[in-house]
């Protein structure tokens, strides 16, 4: 369901090449994330200076933020190759042996969704990334043997989305983790601005600002944002992204003010409407908008927390008072809210 939506950060298949064509390739024209591109800069350059391989990273937030992007960045400052595979690929120990005997000294092993590693190739990972070493297995029954490999220095770098599904000795063995955070408006404006020039698409500073507003916070929405809004310029206009056509392009394809899509809003509309505003467990939620409880968790809801439209307690799902507001709606009762901290009640109990 989530790949359908404009407003998905998710990675839809048919975007790659393009998102390859408007990613930045050095630190420097990364826009976004300052305080962790000044610690980057220098974990970075303290490398180069003593001609090592960067520490192991761990990048993890939302979807669509640049997690990828970072890894590229890395490896081509530290003027390596990038080898790129995923946690759910590796299947096998022999899958992860045949990557890491193949890298080069100080290569960059990127392994997106790294938290879908299975435990037997995690157990290989781990000296790998400790000493530098696999062991291998050669034969089977009572002939089999082990076999050291040593590995050259390498930078392995994980991405995830749910940092919280990471085993500890996983999460142990990386030197320098770093999360990501949703991008400001105008940080998402500069982006837009850039990809428009890449693109050859012609953008008012106004209308990527407001394709920006839009974009949740995610430049892959950015991005996506900007390419259905020249469509709509080059048909229902002249071809220049205005604030008025980029308005007008986004209201049509249902993507609202504060960057809601219809997903968005009917889970708002079923929690005042069906709930009075909760709590109510995310289980009842889920069945009442008939989708997967892991959708409602890690596809609709991180947004309306962020932007402080849902709160999330012990005894369920609340809608807040910016959520009665943005249908026009008087919230309940001081008193509806102040209950937020009572002891939980039985009813609540699929809550979690």
């Amino acid at each position: 369901m989530d790949e359908t939506r404009l407003i998905s950060a998710a990675n839809q298949p048919e975007e790659e090449r393009i998102e390859a064509s408007l990613r930045p390739a050095r630190l420097d024209e990364y826009i976004g994330q300052p305080a962790m591109k000044e610690r980057l800069s220098i974990y970075l350059e303290s490398a180069c200076k003593r001609h090592e391989a960067l520490d192991h990273v761990l990048i993890f937030g939302p979807p669509g933020l640049g997690k990828t992007t970072l890894a590229h960045v890395i490896a081509a400052e530290m003027g390596t190759q990038l080898r790129q595979t995923s946690g759910p690929v590796l299947e096998r120990a022999g899958d992860l042996a045949a990557l890491l005997t193949n890298l080069e000294p100080g290569d960059v092993l990127f392994v997106d969704e790294i938290h879908r590693l299975s435990p037997v190739v995690e157990e290989v990972l781990y000296p790998a990334m400790e000493d530098y070493r696999i062991d291998i297995i050669i034969g089977e029954g009572p002939a089999a043997r082990s076999i050291q490999l040593d590995l050259p220095r390498f930078t392995l770098v994980g991405a995830t989305t749910r940092a919280g599904l990471l085993t500890s000795p996983l999460r142990d063995r990386f030197g320098i983790v770093e999360r990501l955070e949703f991008y400001d408006t105008a940080d998402l404006a500069s982006i837009v601005k850039r990809s428009a020039g890449i693109l050859d698409i012609e953008a008012e500073l106004e209308g990527a600002a407001e394709i920006a507003r839009r974009a949740r916070g995610t430049p892959r929405i950015a991005n996506r944002l900007l390419r259905r809004v020249r469509d709509f310029a080059q048909v229902r206009a002249d071809g220049r992204i205005s604030a008025r056509v980029a308005a007008e392009a986004l209201e049509l394809m249902q993507v609202d003010k504060r960057g809601f899509d219809t997903m968005d809003r009917r889970l708002l509309q079923v929690l005042v409407e069906h709930f009075n505003g909760g709590p109510v467990g995310v289980e009842s939620l889920a069945a009442s908008l008939s989708e997967e409880r892991g959708t409602i968790e890690d596809v609709i809801e991180p947004y309306l927390i962020q932007e402080g439209y849902l709160v999330r307690t012990a005894r369920g799902r609340m809608a807040t008072s910016r959520t009665w507001q943005h249908f026009g709606l008087t919230p309940p009762s001081a008193t509806a809210t102040e209950d937020l901290f009572a002891p939980t009640r039985s009813q609540s109990s699929d809550s979690d």
